[in-house]
């Protein structure tokens, strides 16, 4: 049983292997097809997995990544997300998680009031959230969800899953929603585009999806673009976009929490309080996302977010001014869409050094690169040097 039991110098191994720089060269290990029968000890399997994991990842924080809506992540919260793992607490029993449930208890009544929500929960991701939130809207007395085109594609999903009809409206003239979750997006994942928050009014239940915007509303600078986010009845966030945490963390929140999670609950013979939403057993994943905020503060994460948004700017005004290439618009809460003039975007992808990261995306039926602000560190400069000498 000297599994469960700490082993100080094997973790000090493992976190010298994550700080020593990504081996180069090496030959990656070949994996069983099989599950072992002996096993290998950890030191072996921590090396035969290190190519995998650590050599072989994507650098979200390297200077030419400018490309999707994934984070790097601070590294309290890769510290914190080991002391999780070693205790394994279970928050679906206060028993099992009497601390861990304090926390994210503390951290939604940190968070809520931003987005002019009065509680919710975490949840894995955004598809989660928005599946949970309109859970609650059917519960409600929705009959239907109706959503525009730039909706995420969770929101049919959830459709689907929950058995309702899914409408694609223009919500200058959505027609009758007085029986309709509608879901409105701030932070369209093509384009960044933030929906009108005020629109369909008269819905049954009105969610906001905003997954990748919502975390502006930290910002001094940028919060306006979010005013009316308040006047929802649900709100979900990724906490791995835009608050920069690990996977999988993500917050729903509701206007009404106390009626919301009533909807959504169920009591099980083995269960001392009412299970809570979609999930069964979940960790402690509030821990990493308070620990950030502990350390740095919403200060702290807004300036990140800030930057972001200015390496946006920048990137597309290095655009602009290029010979030969074309932005779609200006950039939406941190997204450029953008391309090479002479050349396709998948010549111009084919082409870009190792080093160098950017997305693509369908647009009205254009193929456009997309450059989404998620790396405080990306140059720029460096990724428009690239794109032009492909």
């Amino acid at each position: 049983m000297d599994a469960f039991l700490t082993d100080a110098e094997g973790l000090a191994g493992a976190l010298q292997q994550l700080l020593n720089a990504p081996a180069t060269g090496e030959t990656k290990p070949t994996l069983p097809t099989t599950v072992p029968t002996q096993g290998t000890g950890p030191d072996v399997a921590l090396a035969t997995l290190r190519p995998f994991l650590i050599d072989g990842a994507r650098n979200l924080g390297a200077a030419g990544f400018f490309a999707h809506m994934d984070p790097p992540t601070p590294w309290i919260t890769w510290a914190v997300h080991q002391w999780t793992a070693s205790q394994n607490q279970n928050l679906l029993h206060p028993d099992t998680a009497p601390t861990a449930r304090d926390l994210e208890t503390r951290l939604i009544s940190w968070l809520a009031p931003i987005f002019g929500m009065d509680g919710g929960h975490l949840t894995p991701g955004s598809t989660v959230a928005n599946l949970t939130a309109l859970w609650a809207a059917r519960e409600a007395g929705a009959t239907e969800v109706i959503a525009s085109a730039s909706s995420h594609l969770s929101v049919r999903k959830s459709a689907h899953i929950l058995g309702l009809p899914y409408r694609e409206v223009a919500w200058d003239s959505p027609g009758d929603v007085s029986q309709s979750a509608a879901v409105i997006t701030a932070g369209a994942t093509s384009t960044g585009e933030i929906e009108a928050l005020d629109a369909a009014p008269a819905a049954a239940w009105r969610h906001i999806d905003a997954a990748w915007a919502g975390p502006l509303r930290l910002s001094g600078r940028y919060s306006a673009l979010l005013d009316g986010l308040e006047n929802g009845d649900s709100v979900s966030i990724s906490a791995h976009k835009w608050l920069f945490q690990p996977k999988e963390s993500a917050l729903v929140l509701f206007s009404d929490s106390a009626a919301a999670h009533e909807s959504v609950s169920l009591d099980g013979a083995y269960l001392s309080v009412p299970n809570v939403g979609v999930l069964g057993s979940h960790g402690a994943t509030a821990a990493p996302l308070i620990a950030t905020l502990l350390a740095y503060g919403s200060e702290g994460i807004a300036g990140w977010i800030d930057h972001s948004m200015e390496l946006a700017d920048d990137l597309h005004e290095l655009v602009v001014q290029s010979p030969v290439l074309e932005a779609r618009t200006t950039p939406n809460a941190g997204v450029v869409n953008w391309r090479r003039t002479d050349i396709s975007v998948d010549a111009t992808m084919a082409g870009l050094p190792d080093d160098i990261f950017v997305s693509s995306t369908m647009i009205h039926g254009e193929r456009w690169l997309r450059s989404v602000a998620a790396n405080p560190m990306a140059d720029p400069g460096l990724i428009v040097a690239a794109i032009e000498g492909v």
